[in-house]
Formats: structure tokens, sequence, C-alpha cells
């Protein structure tokens, strides 16, 4: 017998039904961002979206947020959501404090969420070691790190200029697979710094192979930015070759042309890298956005053969009366190619030159240029800001669609602590050299891609909540060559792995340090 049901309970049971079929479909989240205008890393033009956040990952994006329940909500009117910046370059590796928390508040507060160090042939040769150690200080952002050449150079042939042996090699290429395998993003290089600059590009290519065969990327401080040596189109010609020899991608750190007889010669540079990309090399490049770039006042003045075996033996020479006169020599051709003494700013040190340029230092010393540099590296050395860029070059690398944004930031330069903020108010803002599409893409898709970390350098569900908000007119710059350690402004919210790293526009350093080691493809980025 059929048995009836009445029609109010069916509605009622219906209805129980739908909302139960709905409460499986509810996503709930711990963090909702609001009316944001939401550029995701693509390229793509900016809309006005919700984001929402669950744990580590983003797990909504859209316009009605009708399915979306629970959450600290977090209203982004009138400001740009974007995925948090990644900075290609950075020296925060050596940098890190030697007991508790790396705060790394020079980075987030420009809106980076990952920073890549170990670059310039500096990474460590232990990853394992050096990742642990990381995690145990606590980071507030994201680091991913390359193996040094420099540094296996140094453990394992020494500081002399000579080709490494088979034993050397045959170390140097273990050491590059052990850290591969402990997570290392690549091999860096500083091929115009000693002692990598004694390796012959052969050495290079044996053990970027390595590299290659864990699916790592090779990164380049290349041999010459200039005319020191070899010259700068060789210097980058020599960077594909190691590419297309050990079939990597390749990356060209902090890409310019330096010193005034290579101004204009940055179109020669690109034509090289289209041709090389064109017959399928994956050649690609970071900038940072200054004029002025940052080194030691040795290794930018110094001649190289001077520099073999150390700055002991650099000592030593410039004690030798006919010695000194040759490195004096070539130091004069190095100071003018740069464009004079002028244009060096002293950026570490002494109290006594500290914030001068080498031509107001050596008047205040009543001495010449090189005479007072000699005297300042005999008595431990200096950083210097070295202006040496001509605008039109550096406008120039930045539009093209393979260079990506940052900050090669170290202490005494203001690149460390504004160099985003900068591109946007010069680049993006003032000049239009960039729409602010392109800019988050160079800092965050693209970056992601040249890497090829996981579910990163996007706004898209699934990816790791690694989320900046900031507001697009008080987002600025606020160091200077004078004052290079002033923190940059703008930045509203900061998300890493899901979590406020800046809360508010404040930086919440009692809950600061959400960051992970971030690993090459074929380990992806599991946490040390």
């Amino acid at each position: 017998m059929a048995t009836k049901i009445s029609l109010p309970f069916l509605m009622v049971f219906l209805s129980f039904v739908g909302r139960a079929a709905a409460d499986t479909d509810t996503i709930v989240v711990d963090y909702l961002i609001e009316n944001g205008l939401v550029y995701d890393g693509t390229g793509a033009e900016g809309k006005i979206l919700y984001v929402g956040v669950a744990g580590d990952k983003i797990v909504f994006v859209g316009s009605d947020k009708g399915r979306v329940a629970g959450g600290h909500k977090i209203d982004a009117s009138g400001l740009i959501v974007s995925p948090g910046f990644i900075d290609m370059h950075t020296h925060a590796y050596n940098e890190q404090p030697d007991q508790g928390p790396y705060l790394l508040k020079s980075y987030i507060t420009q809106g980076v969420t990952t920073v890549i160090s170990g670059n310039d042939g500096q990474g460590p040769v232990d990853i394992s070691a050096a990742s642990k150690k990381l995690m145990e200080q606590g980071i507030a952002a994201n680091m991913g790190l390359y193996v040094g050449h420099g540094s296996l150079r140094r453990k394992y042939v020494g500081l002399d200029d000579k080709p490494a042996s088979k034993s050397e090699m045959s170390q140097m290429k273990s050491a590059v697979a052990n850290a591969m395998k402990d997570g290392a993003l690549g091999l860096s290089t500083g091929l115009f710094y000693t002692p990598g600059s004694f390796a012959a590009t052969d050495e290079v290519i044996e053990l970027a192979k390595v590299a290659a065969g864990f699916g790592g990327i090779y990164d380049s401080h290349i041999r010459d930015e200039s005319n020191y040596n070899v010259g700068l189109l060789p210097a980058v010609a020599e960077v594909i070759e190691i590419g297309k020899e050990a079939q990597l991608p390749v990356h060209i750190a902090h890409i310019k042309a330096l010193g005034v007889d290579v101004w204009g010669k940055s179109q020669a540079v690109i034509e090289l890298v289209r041709q090389a990309r064109a017959e399928g090399v994956a050649v690609t490049a970071d900038q940072y956005p200054w004029l002025a770039s940052g080194t030691g006042l040795t290794a930018a003045l110094v001649p190289k053969w001077a520099r073999d075996g150390g700055t002991e033996k650099l000592l030593l020479r410039l004690r030798e009366e006919k010695i000194r006169h040759r490195i004096r020599n070539g130091m004069t051709e190095n100071m003018r190619r740069r464009g004079g003494a002028a244009s060096l700013l002293l950026t570490s040190g002494s109290k006594d030159w500290l914030g001068l340029n080498l031509e107001e230092y050596a008047a205040k010393r009543s001495s010449n240029a090189v005479d007072t540099a000699i005297s300042i590296i005999e008595s431990g050395g200096a950083k210097i800001a070295s202006f040496n860029m001509l605008e039109d070059d550096v406008r120039s690398f930045m539009a093209e669609p393979w260079v990506m944004t940052s900050s090669d930031g170290g202490n005494g330069h203001p690149r460390k602590f504004a160099s985003y903020p900068r591109k946007y108010q010069e680049y993006v803002v003032k000049q239009k050299v960039l729409t602010l599409a392109d800019f988050i893409h160079k800092s965050t898709k693209l970056p992601a891609m040249t890497l090829q970390l996981e579910k990163r350098g996007q706004i898209k569900e699934g990816y790791f909540a690694d989320i900046l908000v900031f507001d697009p007119v008080a987002f600025k710059p606020n160091a200077t060559f004078e004052k290079a350690y002033e923190f940059s402004s703008g930045v509203e919210t900061l998300l890493v792995n899901g979590k406020p790293v800046i809360s508010a526009g404040d930086v919440t350093r009692h809950n600061c340090c959400h960051g992970r080691i971030l690993k090459n493809k074929g380990l992806r980025d599991s946490v040390s």
C-alpha cells in the first residue's frame, strides 16, 4: 500500500536537502580579502574580486562571495591585491642574524614574500645545513637558495688563479649534486668576482650539467658587464653557450650596461638574447631599478690579476713599489670606466668617509682619488654605490618580456629597502615604461615560472597564499643613497603562506615567521 506524503512535509524535506547540498558547497575561509582591485600576476588587468584564504592556500577567487563563510575580513577597498613579490636576487642569506628570527623587514615592507639568495656565486655549499638553520630561526618570507660556484671554488680549489684539477672538479660536481638533492634551485656564479673569475667556461658548463640533471637553473653575475675583460656582449654570449651546452635555463643577474664605454649597448644585448630565445635557449634576466650598482671598492677598481690569491696577497703586492705602480694604473683606468671618482659613493666602513664620494674624501685627505682608494682598501675596504648606468639602457632592458624585477639587496644601497616601490613610482606611475599589470607580472608570475616554483606567483585557487595588499598612492620608497636604511611605505597587508606578516600596515613581529625554504622542481615546495 502506497504511503501518502503530505505537501508541507515534502516541502520541508526538500528545503532540508537543498540546505545540506548548499552547505557542502560552502567554502570556509580564515581570511577574506574584500573589494580589492585584484591583479592575478598573469599580466591581465585588475578586477574587483574577493579572495579567500584557508590554511596556506587560496581557496576562493571570485566576484560572488555567497558561498564563502567565516574568516577575518580584510577590506581592500581602493587598494591593489596581487601575489606577493618574488625577489630574484638578494644577499639575504649572507645577512641573516646569528640568533633569533629573521624578520626580513626591508623586503616584506616592499611587498616581497619570497627572497632568492645565494646569488653571485656566494651561495652555501651545504644547502641542507643552511636550510635547517633558517627554519630553526624562523623566516618572515620564503627563501630559495642557490649553491654558489664561488663558494665551491673557495672550498675545493682555493683563491688562486688556476684551473681546477680533475680531483677538484670531481669534488665540486659531487657537492653540486648533493646541494641539488637538498633543494638548491640551481647553480649561481659570480664570474666577475674572485675566485669565480678564475674559472674557464668549460668548468662552469660541467658544473651546470650537474644542476641540469636535477631540473635546476643557472644564474650568473656575468663575467663582464662593461669592458673590464672579455666585454659585455661576449659575457652575455658565454651565458647562452652555457645554457646550450649544459641544456638548462640560464638567467642573467641584474642585467645592465655598466660604465661609459658600453652605454647604449643595451639594444645589442637584447638582440643577442632574443636570438638565443628564438633558437630555443631559455634565457631570462632580472634588473633593479636604479642607475647605481653596488659592490666593493676592491672589486670595482683593483685589476683581476692583482686579486689572485685573495686579499692577503693583494695587500702584499701593494707593498712592493713596482707592483703598486702597476695596480695604480689599472685602478685609474677602472675608475675612468665607471665614470670617475665622483661617481663612487662610499657606503660602508669608517665614519671618516661614510656618505662621501671618493672624490670628496680624497679632497678631505688632500690626496688623489686612486691613492685614497688604496688607503681604504689597506684599512679593510668599503662598499660603494657606483653610478654607472644610463637611463635609456635601464628602460630598454625593463621593457623586455623576459626581464623581471629584483633588488640585489645588500647593505649600504637603498635597493635593499626600496626597489619595488621605486620601480612602481618611477617606471609605472611617472615614466609609464610599464603598466601596473606588467609590473606585477614581472614581480610575481614571471620569476615563479623562471624558477619553476610550484603554485606560487599568482592569485589563483589552489595556489599558496602569498598575497600583497598595497595602497597605489602610498606605496613609495623612503630609502635614498644618503639614508639607505629607511623602510618603504604603503603595504597594508602581507600574507606569507596564508598568515599575516604585515597587518593594517604594521609588521606583526610577534607572529612573523611563516616563510618556508622553496626547493628545486625535482623536490618541489616541501618544507625543510
